[in-house]
C-alpha cells in the first residue's frame, strides 16, 4: 500500500504542473507550455488510476485533489501575486486538515 501512497503524492504534483500549465499554455497558444501541461495531466491521471487500485476511491481522489488545490493555491501567491486573505488562508487549511483526517480514516 506504500507503494500507492507514493503514487497518489506524485499525482498530486503533477496536478500541481498541469495546473499552472494551464495558466503558462496561454489558453494551448504556447507550444511547449501546453505540451507538457498535456503530458503532465496524463501522468497524473496515471498514476491516480494506479493508486485507486489498492486505496479507496473516495480517499484517493480526495487526496489527490486536496494535494492540487493546496499547492496550486499557494503557489499562484507566489508565481502569480494572487493576494493572501484570512479566508485564503483558512480554506487551505481545512483541505490539509480533511487531508489528513482522510489519510488517518
Amino acid at each position: 500500500m506504500g507503494n500507492a501512497w507514493a503514487a497518489l503524492i506524485l499525482a498530486g504534483l503533477l496536478e500541481i504542473g498541469w495546473a499552472l500549465g494551464l495558466k503558462y499554455s496561454d489558453g494551448f497558444t504556447r507550444l511547449l507550455p501546453s505540451v507538457v501541461t498535456v503530458l503532465g495531466a496524463l501522468a497524473s491521471f496515471f498514476l491516480l488510476s494506479h493508486a485507486m487500485k489498492t486505496l479507496p476511491v473516495g480517499t484517493a481522489y480526495a487526496v489527490w485533489v486536496g494535494i492540487g488545490t493546496v499547492g496550486t493555491a499557494t503557489l499562484a501567491v507566489i508565481l502569480f501575486g494572487e493576494p493572501v486573505n484570512v479566508m485564503r488562508v483558512t480554506g487551505i487549511g481545512l483541505i490539509v486538515a480533511g487531508i489528513a483526517a482522510l489519510k488517518l480514516a
